[in-house]
């Protein structure tokens, strides 16, 4: 069956970087979509970063220029390198399958930006 295990998150000060990664099974991973997703206390799940098959990506505003999304077809994985990070930026971060018409999600991987 389809597992996305998201690794990476953690304590970080502002202005400082953290990798995220997600570890695909369980169906073909070049053939499809990937996205990170995050979702902060209280508030709706936002879309950070997606990344197409062919390696096309697309950025929420407040993560241009901060936030790259990429993916090894080979490794089955999808990373979300983070600089620059900010306060609100704390959130759980999730990681997403788009595989046709059904979504599959991981656990989530907790990133906190305090000083």
């Amino acid at each position: 069956q389809v597992q996305l295990v998201e690794s990476g998150g953690g304590l970080v000060q502002p202005g400082g970087s953290l990798r995220l990664s997600c570890a695909a099974s369980g169906f073909t991973f070049s053939r499809y979509p990937m996205s990170w997703y995050r979702q902060a206390p209280g508030k709706e799940r936002e879309l950070v970063a997606s990344s197409s098959p062919v390696g096309s990506v697309n950025y929420a505003d407040y993560g241009k220029g901060r936030f790259t999304i990429t993916r090894d077809n080979y490794k089955n994985t999808v990373y979300l390198q983070m600089n620059s990070l900010k306060l609100e930026d704390t959130a759980l971060y999730y990681c997403k399958a788009q595989l046709n018409f059904r979504s599959y999600w991981g656990q989530g991987t907790q990133v906190t930006v305090s000083s």
